[in-house]
């Protein structure tokens, strides 16, 4: 079931509590700021009646000291109001943002596949300033121009309540309309969150490909398809100004029919003596001014299902479920035995099985390797391990124990995973490679495992050395560089058990030479898992497994297997007679 706007609202004001003291001093400032307001019509009917027609000189001797007193009053409420309510809005956005990014860091893998990173940086960013909209812009205009319309009508019916009667008419009315306008508000602030999401996704999209862009020659299409999403985007935002405008013109015309209804039944002959000077112009100003407030009434509608609608996509995220953690037991550090019994797994945005009916066994201190076509399975092994995704048949064991009934960071804590995408943060040679350290390593040892993973070979020729900063998913360095600080990552780490999952297939000769001999010193005393396309990096495996359709076909060393003639012998074949 949906939660209606009320429920959403409700939710982020949960948000104030801990900022109470702050939405309280603001919203005194508002109501103090529209009573300000107030205060100047109200006056003048005794400076028209009692000052000017009266001829009363004390009365207009005050006047200055009232106005002078009233706009600094005016002013320390106004500072008040928006310091105060800027500040609170700030802070639950922060929060807002804050809870929002540490709950997509904690869903499990599964939703990120089915999510563009766009999409969800859109969320982060662009959604929670919407909503700061509806508690800052949207509370300031209900709270301060409400109070200031309400503060108008006592003015009005203190003048003549008789003539203040008919100009309540308009109230229901403009009920009616505010009603009507915010269910298109609504709909189209949906319509605007998507597109801006389909604006985010296509702009993250053409960054991260621009290279692919540039070599396929499709600037054409990436640029028709960004220019289609950002037409969306514009379209939906004038049918929220075209909205915006047509309801304030309605409610301003049947405002000011009121007005004119009255200034006819004041221009009667039986009703000109019956009115002073001072009550008709504090009547006429009164309604004049209350004009203002109510164009804003109306359109703050468009404020409030905006923010609505960007709360209802950031709270649909955190509502989510985190990643399952039911493993109650603790582990330090595994022996390394791993069995894969009866396995079937099929991928959530999948009907058929990537894995059936798998069984598999690996002995503590073993190296074994994954072979097969793209899409036999090897991969998702690799991503089963871990538990980045929960099995649905079968099982897979540690040292004995099921994965499941360990805690997850214990069990992720035992694999160091190196694959073909290397993930480089935006920051130094140093801090990518102890990255999983709690406490950073000496110079001494650091430099160590920099000449153990051959990174020293190109880092010794930098001009801040391990200090450089690597860009953007390491984009200043090359593929076989970006490998060796990977590898440098996963010595550091230590883990007992190994997956290398296409680690130098993307590489030279040169750089593959390298990172094997980094690697066989890694793989020494570890229970090693090698996916590999390229066979000539696994024929020292212990044994290799040859996989289809997520079963094993073939199983041995690599002669016996080459000597068998099979699925691996012809593997062998294509890529060697390839080379």
């Amino acid at each position: 079931m949906q939660p209606t706007d009320k429920q959403i609202y409700a939710r982020l004001f949960s948000y104030v509590k801990d900022f109470k003291l702050a939405a309280i001093f603001s919203v005194i400032g508002m109501i103090g700021y529209a009573a300000m307001d107030a205060s100047f019509v109200a006056l003048m009917d005794p400076f028209i009646d009692e000052g000017l027609t009266a001829g009363n000189r004390d009365v207009l001797k005050l006047a200055p000291f009232v106005v002078i007193a009233l706009v600094i009053g005016r002013g320390i409420f106004n500072y008040m109001a928006s310091y105060c309510l800027s500040y609170v809005g700030s802070q639950v956005v922060r929060a807002l943002r804050q809870q929002l990014f540490e709950h997509m860091l904690y869903l499990p893998v599964s939703f990120h596949d089915q999510h563009s990173n766009g999409e969800l940086i859109s969320k982060i960013t662009f959604d929670t300033e919407q909503v700061q909209q509806a508690v800052t812009k949207a509370l300031q205009v209900l709270i301060r121009e409400g109070a200031f319309v309400f503060f108008l009508l006592i003015t009005m019916f203190y003048a003549s309540w008789q003539l203040s009667l008919i100009f309540l008419v308009v109230v229901p009315i403009v009920a009616v309309i505010v009603t009507v306008v915010s269910k298109r508000f609504k709909k189209i602030s949906k319509n605007i969150q998507d597109a801006m999401g389909e604006v985010t996704k296509s702009s993250e999209q053409m960054m991260a490909g621009h290279k692919v862009i540039h070599g396929f020659g499709g600037q054409d299409k990436t640029i028709s398809h960004f220019a289609k999403v950002n037409n969306h985007n514009r379209q939906q935002r004038v049918k929220m100004d075209a909205t915006k405008a047509l309801s304030v013109s309605i409610i301003q015309i049947i405002a000011a029919s009121a007005m004119a209804v009255i200034l006819a039944i004041v221009a009667m002959p039986s009703m000109v003596d019956k009115i002073s000077s001072g009550t008709f112009v504090t009547l006429i100003t009164s309604m004049m001014m209350m004009l203002r407030p109510l164009k804003q009434l109306a359109n703050v509608n468009s404020d409030l299902q905006r923010g609505i609608s960007a709360a209802k996509s950031v709270f649909a995220v955190i509502d989510l479920e985190k990643e399952k953690d039911t493993g109650t037991q603790s582990l330090s550090r595994a022996q390394g035995n791993l069995q894969v019994k009866d396995l079937t797994f099929t991928y959530p945005s999948k009907s058929d099985p990537v894995i059936e009916s798998l069984n598999l066994e690996i002995k503590a201190g073993q190296s074994i390797a994954l072979v097969g076509r793209s899409g036999s399975g090897k991969s998702t092994i690799s991503n089963l391990l871990p538990r980045y995704y929960d099995i649905e048949a079968g099982s897979i064991e540690l040292d004995g124990t099921n994965i499941n009934d360990y805690q997850l960071a214990d069990l992720r804590a035992q694999f160091s995973i190196v694959s073909q995408q290397v993930v480089l943060f935006n920051d130094t040679i140093a801090n990518n490679i102890m990255y999983s350290l709690k406490q950073p390593l000496s110079q001494e040892a650091l430099e160590k495992v920099v000449k153990q993973a051959h990174v020293w070979e190109f880092v010794k020729d930098l001009p801040e050395g391990l200090n450089t900063v690597v860009g953007e998913n390491g984009v200043m360095l090359s593929g076989g560089q970006r490998q060796r600080i990977a590898i440098a990552r996963a010595i550091v780490k230590d883990a007992p058990i190994l997956i290398l999952d296409e680690a130098t297939s993307a590489l030279d000769t040169e750089s593959e030479r390298l990172i094997q001999q980094a690697l066989e010193e890694l793989m020494a005393d570890k229970t090693t898992i090698v996916i590999a396309h390229r066979l000539s990096t696994i024929e020292r495996c212990d044994c290799i497994y040859v996989l289809d359709k997520g079963k094993i076909i073939e199983q041995g060393k690599h002669a016996e297997l080459v000597a068998q003639e099979g699925v691996y012998h012809a593997l062998c074949k294509m890529q060697f007679g390839e080379q």
